[in-house]
């Protein structure tokens, strides 16, 4: 009786089990065409979103937010930090550099172009306006509304006049105007615990915050990087027609400090369809200029063409596509240095005494945070943004007799992460100021030393990444690493201290002391860490910011 029962009951969770089985979906494979309909139907591209916004869609797909995951930066640091925590780190960089990519459950490591249409943007519209509820502090940790393109969407307004008839709704929602939106993706703590992006909590501690002023206040008005309110006109146009003509409008170009070292023809992105593929733009030599008109006319004997670029005809369409992007990258550059120049004053140099021959010359800069919202330089991935003075003594002659702030064959500064330096082929900047933020790892024996990444090599040099057993979230730091910040805070200054040596003072005369403030995103020797690319690290140097440059004569006697 017992063993009939006990058999009945087996048969009867095979039959249970077959069933449940036959209703379980199967996923599509990835490269499934009904898998990406479905995945751009359910989270819509921003080139849909363009169709009737195209001013937001133009100031966005130049913006950080947009290059989020094209970037070929990120996507070198993503693999390579996957592939020394031995992918414990696995989707953390993904959920926000491909947030859409995420909620579909797409693999971290497929490349770029495979991904659905709204997870190559980036952040993209859906990212910010499909989500009507506060995270706080979770690491993009959050949920993304799905739903097709006239289901509600979460804005500043409701839906008013012509929305109503394009829209299921708007909803007007009080989070997407607040810093508390932003505080998911610029607040970030990483493995094996320790803060890599602290904006968020530099703003909670800032005068802008007590004021009231919000993240959008100034990353999103007329003037980067001011609180000057926004222009006004119309929000939307459909069939020809404009919609809410006198509308505040919020630049979607948000701009910061970053800029795009990707291919010009993959970025940034366009409202229409690329004639051509992402991995034939990675083939098209740019720098050669190929395609413009005094290179096809005259083509070098020795230019050897890969097949995808063999006709002329390709070539000059996709000069054309380059010149367009490059301009736009060039617009960019110019908010950048406006952003950058608002943001801080740069005053000296202050003379400690009369300057004479042979003497040692003594002097200073000040350099002040203007900006009341976060420090300076801030951003994200800890160690990596460079903002330093290069200060540079010309005596009469014309001739450079000392220096501070200068850089190695590869780009990088002369401190303790200069391969010359470490070779003893070019001398340590020992006054060198910078404001780059370090990690500092605890030696076996010994000292603390500079390292790249929050991750201690004297214990082990093949390390495995995890997160620790320690409360790093109260400490900020796991044990035996750690993050020395040398940012400026909000309305903050710091003063740089230069001493001449007297023997490089060989004559009188009137010398000039020429400064300039430097900045970049990335250090080069980072980069290739990760492995960048030649074109990559060539780009980023390229890209290097000078600001408040000038310089003052003065008498040696």
């Amino acid at each position: 009786m017992h063993k009939a029962g006990f058999v009945l009951i087996i048969l009867l969770l095979m039959v249970l089990g077959s069933a449940v089985a036959q209703e379980l979906p199967k996923p599509l494979p990835e490269n499934n065409p009904n898998a990406k309909a479905l995945a751009d139907q359910q989270y819509p591209s921003a080139k849909v979103c363009g169709q009737c916004h195209p001013n937001q869609y133009r100031q966005w797909s130049i913006s950080s937010h947009a290059y989020a995951d094209v970037s070929p930066m990120f996507n070198k640091f993503e693999q390579r930090i996957n592939d020394i925590s031995r992918g414990t780190v696995n989707y953390f960089c993904v959920r926000c550099h491909a947030s859409v990519g995420t909620a579909l459950a797409e693999r971290r490591d497929i490349a770029w172009w495979d991904r659905s249409a709204a997870a190559r943007e980036g952040i993209t519209c859906v990212t910010c306006h499909r989500v009507g509820e506060g995270y706080g502090k979770t690491n993009a940790a959050r949920r993304i509304t799905p739903g097709p393109i006239h289901e509600p969407v979460f804005g500043p307004f409701d839906s008013l006049g012509g929305l109503k008839a394009i829209t299921n709704a708007a909803i007007q929602s009080d989070l997407i105007v607040k810093s508390e939106l932003c505080v998911a993706c610029h607040q970030v703590a990483v493995h094996p615990g320790i803060k890599l992006e602290t904006v968020w909590e530099e703003y909670r501690a800032s005068p802008a915050a007590k004021e009231g002023i919000t993240c959008q206040n100034c990353h999103m008005s007329k003037f980067p990087g001011q609180n000057a309110g926004y222009d006004t006109g119309w929000a939307a146009e459909v069939n020809g027609k404009h919609f809410n003509d006198q509308r505040p409008l919020t630049d979607h170009t948000f701009v910061g400090p970053g800029y795009p070292i990707s291919h010009p023809g993959l970025f940034p992105l366009r409202l229409e369809e690329s004639p051509f593929t992402p991995q034939q733009w990675l083939k098209f030599d740019y720098r050669a200029k190929w395609g413009s008109e005094a290179f096809e006319t005259n083509v070098p004997s020795s230019t050897s063409f890969p097949p995808e670029w063999q006709n002329p005809a390709d070539r000059r369409k996709a000069w054309v596509i380059v010149q367009e992007n490059l301009g736009r990258w060039r617009d960019r550059e110019q908010q950048r240095l406006k952003l950058m120049e608002n943001a801080s004053r740069l005053d000296g140099p202050f003379f400690k005494g009369s300057p004479q021959v042979g003497k040692d010359f003594s002097f200073d800069y000040k350099l002040t945070n203007l900006n009341k919202g976060h420090n300076l330089p801030s951003g994200s991935l800890g160690a990596q943004p460079e903002l330093w003075l290069n200060v540079v003594l010309i005596d009469p002659a014309g001739k450079r007799v000392w220096e501070s702030g200068y850089v190695d064959k590869d780009g990088d500064l002369a401190d303790l992460q200069s391969k010359e330096v470490g070779d003893q082929k070019l001398p340590h900047d020992d006054q060198l100021f910078s404001m780059q933020s370090k990690f500092l790892t605890t030696n076996l024996k010994g000292t603390d030393r500079e390292m790249y990444l929050p991750i201690n090599l004297d214990f082990d040099q093949d390390p495995f990444i995890r997160p620790g057993g320690a409360p790093t979230s109260i400490l900020n730091h796991p044990p035996n690493a750690r993050l020395e910040k040398r940012s400026i805070p909000p309305l903050g200054s710091r003063t740089a201290h230069y001493k001449v040596p007297g023997d490089l003072l060989k004559k009188p005369g009137t010398y000039r002391l020429a400064a300039r403030l430097r900045g970049r995103t990335e250090p080069i020797y980072f980069m290739e860490f990760v492995f960048a690319t030649t074109e990559m690290k060539r780009t980023e140097n390229e890209w290097v910011t000078d600001t408040h440059a000038y310089a003052v004569a003065f008498d040696v006697h």
